[in-house]
């Protein structure tokens, strides 16, 4: 498929040249998901003073109304410095490829081959932070959430899709491209041989078979609404115990958190999580801190994270921009 064209976007003309005073310490953060983008700007402590969530729609719509938010919060709190930018992807995070900053071959319609960072970067005419979402929230997670004071983590979104971002030595993991968790391959339930998998690229991988959709598609109802014995507790725990021993056994983090919208209303299932890890780990990994209750555990930031993430990307951008001396 051919990449959109985002010349054809028309936005405000005021966009770059707004007479706003300087505000040093003002930062922009873009949390743009499949369902909505939400933008903020705030400060470099995660403070925010303005706040705005934008229907995710076609590039064409969403992107003006993104830079219209900006628009006029500038002229209410003053000049932002520097951006960070939290996508849904998957993206190219190769800062020497002809398509850094695009969104790639994500099954959102009407997003293939979107650049992104370059239609925002160009409208809004400041520096900008990039990573994924689910990368920038594990970076606010392991600043200001869960992982205080670690060096490693792996954050795990479970909702319309899964998604996964790795921390090591206060980074995030780059590699080829950045990490696709949701789409590593689990061992079938017994209980859940019968069911396809809901991925439109590999049936059932764990996205396939444990985002909120395929919750819905077997059962009708979200996991938070399926009574206390039913079966789908348990293939849902087993799916995702999987994982994490999988995390354990190839990134060794120090923590794994498991948030998205499936999470937080099944905050129950924890446990049965890291039953299920243990299992599957079998006494293989005889480390203390696995029985540790925090181990696998919720967000600290909760819904917030990803918006922080972003915050945390924009305070880079600056950083990097002033050599490290504002």
């Amino acid at each position: 498929m051919a990449p959109f064209d985002t010349r054809t976007i028309r936005f405000p003309t005021h966009a770059k040249s707004s007479p706003v005073s300087e505000a040093p310490h003002l930062l922009g953060a873009i949390e743009a998901g499949g369902t909505k983008f939400v933008c903020a700007v705030g400060h470099g402590d995660g403070g925010i003073v303005a706040e705005s969530r934008i229907e995710t729609q076609s590039p064409a719509t969403t992107l003006p109304a993104v830079v219209r938010f900006f628009a006029g919060a500038e002229a209410r709190h003053g000049r932002v410095r520097a951006f960070g930018l939290a996508a849904f992807g998957p993206v190219d995070l190769r800062r020497d490829s002809p398509q850094y900053g695009f969104i790639t071959s994500t099954p959102k319609p009407g997003w293939q081959n979107t650049d992104l960072l370059g239609t925002l970067q160009r409208a809004l005419g400041r520096p900008f932070g990039f990573d994924t979402d689910v990368n920038a929230a594990a970076l606010a997670e392991l600043r200001r959430g869960a992982g205080r004071g670690l060096s490693s983590l792996v954050y795990i979104t479970i909702g319309t899709g899964i998604g996964g971002g790795v921390i090591h030595h206060g980074r995030p993991v780059h590699g080829l491209m950045h990490p696709e968790i949701g789409h590593v391959r689990v061992l079938r339930h017994p209980a859940d041989t019968a069911f396809a998998g809901v991925c439109p690229f590999h049936g059932d991988c764990l996205e396939g078979l444990a985002n909120g959709p395929a919750i819905l598609a077997r059962t009708g109802h979200p996991l938070s609404e399926a009574p206390p014995q039913a079966p789908i507790w348990d293939i849902e725990a087993d799916y995702l115990g999987q994982l994490c021993a999988q995390l354990v056994l190839m990134h060794s983090p120090e923590r794994i958190l498991l948030g998205g919208g499936v999470m937080q209303a099944a905050a129950p299932i924890f446990g049965r999580i890291r039953e299920r890890m243990h299992h599957w780990l079998a006494g293989y990994v005889p480390h203390v801190g696995l029985q540790s209750p925090d181990y696998v555990t919720a967000p600290g930031l909760g819904a917030a994270a990803g918006i922080q993430g972003g915050l945390c990307l924009a305070l880079g951008a600056r950083f990097a921009r002033s050599g490290g001396d504002e």
